[in-house]
């Protein structure tokens, strides 16, 4: 199991819910969110606009070259009862996703807390450690 939540993303008057993976792995300098082609349709930054500028970035399974879109949208989780603030978030568009994938960055700045990745349990840091929610199902993007 891993953790994801569900993510509530504001662009240009396009509002759409996408179930996101929280990656301790991405690490980032900025808060980014990687986002499928799929999504980046639905978001109108397919193909990439002007302005996206192409990079590789280096992953555990080799070079991997995206199109970076900064401050391209708001990003924010929603939790049934309770949802984080709205933070503006870079896209990054990879043609290999198959889910979003949030940073580390972008985890600190939605207050994201992880309780147990194998469980895929978690909270935000205002609640208190008794309060653990449980991960969200998976979201496919072919």
């Amino acid at each position: 199991m891993a953790v994801r939540v569900k993510l509530r993303l504001r662009r240009e008057g396009t509002l759409r819910d996408v179930v996101a993976l929280v990656n301790s792995g991405y690490e980032a300098d900025t808060p980014q969110l990687m986002i499928p082609v799929g999504l980046a349709k639905e978001l109108g930054l397919w193909p990439p606009p002007l302005g996206a500028r192409e990079e590789t970035f280096d992953t555990a399974g080799g070079p991997l070259r995206v199109w970076v879109v900064r401050r391209a949208a708001t990003a924010q989780v929603v939790a049934g009862d309770t949802s984080s603030r709205e933070v503006v978030v870079d896209l990054v568009i990879s043609p290999l996703a198959d889910e979003p994938l949030i940073s580390d960055v972008l985890a600190g700045e939605l207050e994201i807390a992880v309780e147990d990745f194998a469980r895929g349990l978690w909270r935000f840091r205002w609640e208190p450690k008794e309060r653990v929610r449980a991960s969200e199902r998976r979201q496919y993007w072919w």
